[in-house]
């Protein structure tokens, strides 16, 4: 089977992708358009091997400038998440409470309970997955981009933004690590073969890892039993396995991309974990071990008192605050009654 057919389905006017990739269309015409100018931009300070590894930066490129413009959508995604996790044994312990309660009244109770709960913490349940469908369309078309180049560059697409026929037979050209960028594993050489298989590997590799770590280091210790823990240590699993599948079926270059774009997620979740852990978690014990042995060589250095030696005084400074007080007798003050003549008759 040849990659025009494998994946000809994404082309397809008549199938169910095809709708969202004619309303996305925009955003891919600019995705072209920025990996064409990544592409210049490499060849002209010194890439200019014939296609080689420039195509391939230009894509690594591509995915970090657009991680880099959805950032803010991520920070307020992981915040959100953060408040999420952090109410965890809260929403457990309501839930507990009104466990086998199913008559209306205690369904309401539960309900307002947990409203009230989010209102008095700020917390959003929608507000980590309100990011993630914004983030979800610029993905898309990021795979949809990087699977047309075979399809353009063999006349089965038309030529669209700066994907010209040209360009796509540039692209589909490129070699690197014994495979091309068009690629698939069925249709790679057997060194290329190897390549496609050590990227899914770790594809799947980073894709757990960035799960796994979450799971373990910034969830609250108390989360870390029961069902829905069991749950999503199972899913961390299951879905880096599913790149496998995934992975032999598209091209080389989507599977750069797709790297790129994990490597990426997992270097954001180590440092989201370790600077934003979420409270009660062993992330955040261990930062706060790390904040206080930052603030003790702080201390070292300028010749300041160490936190213990100031912690005993204000103990002992509060101590004789509560002894003074207590020596104060306080006389016990009489209400002034009213004249005669003001009182009432």
């Amino acid at each position: 089977m040849t990659p025009m057919n494998q994946n000809v389905f994404y082309l397809d006017n008549s199938s169910f992708f095809a709708f969202f990739y004619k309303i996305l269309y925009p955003i891919e015409w600019l995705m072209t358009h920025l990996l064409n100018i990544f592409h210049k931009a490499l060849t002209f300070i010194g890439f200019q091997d014939g296609p080689g590894i420039a195509w391939v930066l230009s894509i690594v490129l591509l995915v970090v400038f657009v991680r880099l413009c959805i950032l803010p959508l991520f920070v307020k995604q992981m915040n959100s998440m953060r408040k999420m996790q952090a109410l965890q044994p809260k929403l457990k312990h309501i839930q507990d409470k009104y466990k086998g309660k199913t008559d209306p009244a205690s369904r309401e109770a539960m309900n307002r309970e947990t409203m009230k709960l989010y209102s008095d913490t700020g917390a959003n349940p929608m507000g980590s997955c309100v990011p993630a469908l914004i983030q979800s369309p610029v993905f898309m078309t990021m795979f949809y981009v990087l699977s047309s180049v075979s399809y353009i560059a063999r006349g089965v697409k038309d030529p669209y933004g700066a994907f010209t026929v040209d360009v796509a037979k540039d692209i589909e050209a490129t070699h690197v690590f014994n495979v091309s960028l068009a690629d698939m594993f069925g249709t790679a050489s057997g060194s290329g073969k190897i390549t496609v298989g050590v990227f899914i590997a770790l594809m799947c590799l980073t894709m757990f890892l960035s799960q796994y770590y979450n799971l373990r280091r910034n969830l609250p210790r108390e989360s870390m039993q029961g069902q829905q823990y069991n749950m999503q240590r199972s899913m961390a699993f299951i879905f880096p396995v599913m790149y496998i599948f995934s992975g032999i079926a598209f091209p080389f270059a989507v599977l750069v991309y797709w790297l790129t774009n994990n490597i990426w997620t997992l270097a954001q979740t180590i440092v989201q974990v370790e600077h934003m852990p979420t409270p009660g978690s062993p992330a955040a014990e261990t930062r706060a071990k790390r904040v206080r042995a930052r603030e003790v060589r702080r201390r070292e250095r300028e010749g300041l008192p160490t936190i213990e030696e100031e912690e005993l005084a204000k103990a002992k400074a509060a101590e004789a605050e509560r002894a003074e007080k207590g020596h104060q007798r306080q006389q016990p003050s009489r209400k002034k009654s009213q004249p005669k003549s003001k009182r009432k008759k």
